[in-house]
């Protein structure tokens, strides 16, 4: 399953290197992604997921390229110390060029020209060509790691009836490759999959298939305004706008960036694989079968309600627990690791779900992560017990992937003046 928040952080859209600059790392992030949407395959065209962790991989590249050069932390891939002269803007453009070039072949000439605007931006030649060595040394290595586990099959997707009885043949979203990947963090896919979604016979059921079939319905008279907004706005969260605010911070240095970017992107690739990993296991059905044929759940306090439809649209992929959750709570751990609860200027989100949408200022990522669970239930496409598995597993991933990668070193102190 791919990252559910695609995010980048750079203010400029040119790609002229200057010395030491952490803005270009954040400018070969978004580029990137822009190489990477460019090159998606037509709808009709199946996926094979061979280009699904391209950004992470170049995101651990370049950390990995400065991290060599500016020794801040520990390496995630083993890379040793390199030359201090050496040029930190040629190792990470180099390093975020060869990761693209090798999963973009298509796109060579592009890629080329703007690597090569970089490149010209640097003029000190030695420096040059030492972080150039540095960035293809990094990119090999991460080249190298991620990828899908040595043995993993594919498990196709069975739609699930009674011999005889039709029922949807629309596949899931969720591919039967995409729990073949190797987990950056995680020791195993299932490693933190939740406690199974409450019996249906149970209060806890009952309550929350009421709330979800209040809060959630399309026609709701409960659901106040607000909350309609939230639940369109939170279809797809682009937290954009905080990470370009963490990375321009006075002071941050690129291998501090590089570090954020490459530990969010693994985060997330773990919490996404967890959290597909744990739909699949479960199939759990959606509030509009539920509340639909509730009569059949064995619960005397629930009751169906035939013509029930949801707010917004019912991904196609089993219901617990909730990606949007977990997704949110895991990215927002690692940022708050970066900048606290409570970072300067708020945390800033926008939305990809509504053309032109403002972004929206929330005063701490807990309250961002909150709202984002709401939001699928006032959607109508999640119950409160799958918002809270959710979370759950976004904390987890993201505290194991602080407590063991990519940790600070301790620093030589520096002399008063």
């Amino acid at each position: 399953m791919r990252n559910f928040i695609k995010w980048s952080a750079c203010t400029a859209l040119a790609l002229a290197a200057a010395p030491a600059s952490a803005d270009t790392v954040c400018e070969w992030i978004e580029y990137g992604q822009a190489v990477g949407a460019a090159a998606a395959p037509p709808p009709e065209a199946p996926r094979t997921g061979e280009h699904d962790r391209a950004q992470t991989q170049m995101a651990i590249a370049m950390f990995e390229a400065l991290n060599a050069i500016d020794r801040r932390y520990e390496s995630y891939l083993g890379m040793a110390a390199a030359d201090p002269t050496a040029s930190q803007d040629a190792a990470a453009a180099t390093a975020a060029y060869e990761v693209l070039l090798a999963h973009f072949p298509g796109q060579k000439t592009g890629l080329e020209e703007n690597y090569n605007m970089t490149m010209l931006g640097i003029r000190d030649s030695a420096a040059r060509d030492k972080g150039k060595a540095i960035g293809q040394a990094a990119a090999k290595l991460a080249l190298a790691a991620g990828g899908f586990a040595e043995g993993a099959k594919p498990v196709p997707y069975r739609p699930r009836t009674t011999a005889g009885t039709w029922t949807s043949t629309q596949l899931p979203v969720i591919q039967p490759y995409s729990l073949t990947f190797k987990p950056w963090i995680l020791p195993s896919a299932d490693a933190v999959r939740p406690a199974p979604p409450p019996a249906l016979t149970s209060e806890r059921w009952a309550k929350d298939l009421d709330e979800v079939k209040r809060l959630g319905a399309k026609n709701s008279k409960e659901r106040t305004p607000e909350q309609s907004l939230m639940a369109r706005y939170r279809i797809t969260p682009n937290m954009t706008p905080s990470l370009r605010l963490i990375a321009d911070a006075k002071g941050r240095s690129a291998v501090e960036n590089a570090r954020m970017f490459a530990l969010a992107a693994m985060v997330q690739d773990d919490t996404g694989l967890a959290t597909a990993e744990a739909k699949m296991h479960y199939n759990f059905w959606r509030p509009i079968v539920a509340i639909r044929n509730a009569e059949d759940d064995g619960n005397s306090a629930t009751a169906a309600e035939p013509a029930w439809e949801p707010l917004i649209g019912t991904p196609n992929h089993p219901e617990y627990p909730c990606a949007h959750c977990s997704s949110a709570a895991s990215l927002a751990t690692v940022l708050k690791s970066e900048v606290g609860a409570s970072p300067p200027g708020g945390v800033r989100v926008a939305s990809r779900s509504i053309p032109n949408s403002l972004v929206q200022v929330l005063p701490t990522f807990d309250q961002w992560v909150k709202e984002v669970s709401d939001s699928r239930t006032y959607g109508g496409v999640h119950y409160r017990f799958s918002n809270e598995a959710g979370e759950e597993i976004g904390r987890k991933v993201a505290a194991m992937a602080l407590a063991k990668v990519m940790r600070p070193l301790p620093q030589p102190a520096r002399k008063k003046r």
